[in-house]
């Protein structure tokens, strides 16, 4: 199968520090590769990958100082995805909803992974005018906002456990890793650790849009000796940094979609605190590889317990459930499901050809209103 991976430009492909999407756009990528797909990979000219690389900008938006509208980017990228559609069986859209006009438009089956929060007041009214487009969801939870979308699967995001080593000893910090903004609270972690006296490590970036809150509320906090502040990470020292960790603190306070890096400390064998919002029952074993929390109160008290959990257990939940192995899975399921829908004579004309695969399965096309 020939197939487009349609990249967000924020980070580069992998990212070299903070990227969830990203790295999960780059997992997919390099195990369809693997598994013999023709892949083409639009994405930010510092991606690096197996598959065939179209350059939609010279390096990951965050980073590059020179960058003032992003969007710009995104644009010329849909355009290089428009201009090749009729060359792919199927186009794999992580952009969310800005791809749906070009999805709407051309002829090849176009299937969206949704990465980000689906509560926002204005996304219903978006989903209901392009109510053909199938979708799949990171989560169970992460779909509830909008029940009528058409949904397609739960692909669950997964990760390369060869970048995670486990370890069976737990360490003696307490871990908080990701970004600095409202709903990750760190605030809340460093409560944490204040509350049972035991140190705390923070690898987090700070984005632009969160400084002010960064610096009003967060860094203050810092001051206490018990918290060490590390900034943010890469691969190879956020297995280092999960790793030695005894546990993994996530205290957030929104639907959050999934949350990888629960994922990514359990692979290295380090139990998850959470609080449960959004995906985090999904994600985490309570009382197995972590404990599943309602207030701040059962976090604190979940310090104490949560060195009994088994850290091999926590490795083995991962691999059963949250490989890239088991994401390729189910994403070339959700594509032969596409592949296969009905598709109206009227909707193909001579200029463009239907796709190889899809002539095969006599299936799939354009936005597939009707189908499914």
């Amino acid at each position: 199968m020939r197939i487009a991976q349609v990249a967000p430009l924020a980070e580069r492909v992998p990212p070299d520090g903070y990227g969830g999407t990203e790295r999960i756009v780059s997992g997919v990528t390099e195990e369809l590769v693997r598994r013999g797909h023709e892949v083409v990979l639009f994405a930010s000219g510092d991606s690096t990958t197996k598959a065939e690389l179209v350059a939609c900008c010279p390096r990951g938006l965050r980073l590059d100082p020179r960058v003032r509208d992003p969007l710009a980017y995104t644009t010329i990228e849909l355009g290089k995805v428009s201009d090749r559609a009729g060359e792919f069986d199927l186009i794999h859209n992580h952009l969310d909803y800005v791809a749906f006009p070009l999805a709407r438009a051309t002829r090849t089956p176009v299937v969206t992974t949704l990465h980000g929060r689906l509560d926002l007041p204005e996304l219903p009214g978006v989903y209901a005018e392009f109510a053909e487009m199938p979708l799949v969801s990171i989560s169970e939870a992460q779909r509830r906002p909008l029940p009528h979308a058409r949904w397609l699967a739960t692909v669950y995001n997964g990760i390369d456990l060869r970048h995670f080593t486990l370890r069976d000893r737990p360490g003696g910090y307490l871990a908080f890793l990701g970004r600095i903004s409202p709903e990750k609270c760190a605030d809340r972690a460093i409560a944490i650790a204040r509350a049972v006296g035991m140190p705390l490590r923070i690898a987090a970036k700070i984005d632009p849009v969160d400084a002010a809150y960064f610096a009003a509320k967060i860094q203050p906090l810092l001051r206490d000796p018990l918290v060490e502040f590390v900034g943010e990470i890469d691969e190879v020292q956020k297995d280092a940094f999960l790793g030695n960790a005894y546990a993994y603190l996530f205290p957030i306070n929104w639907p959050e979609p999934f949350g990888i890096t629960m994922v990514e400390a359990m692979a290295c064998g380090t139990p998850v605190i959470a609080m449960r919002h959004g995906s985090v029952p999904e994600v985490v074993a309570d009382g197995r590889t972590g404990i599943v929390c309602r207030s701040m109160a059962e976090m604190i008290a979940a310090v104490s317990k949560v060195g009994a959990l088994d850290r091999r257990a926590c490795r083995a939940h991962v691999a059963q459930r949250f490989s890239v192995e088991r994401m390729a899975d189910g994403y070339e399921a959700a594509y032969r499901r596409v592949l296969a829908a009905p598709v109206r004579a009227a909707q193909w004309t001579s200029a463009q050809p239907v796709p190889a695969a899809m002539a095969a399965s006599g299936g799939g096309g354009g936005a597939l209103r009707g189908s499914g």
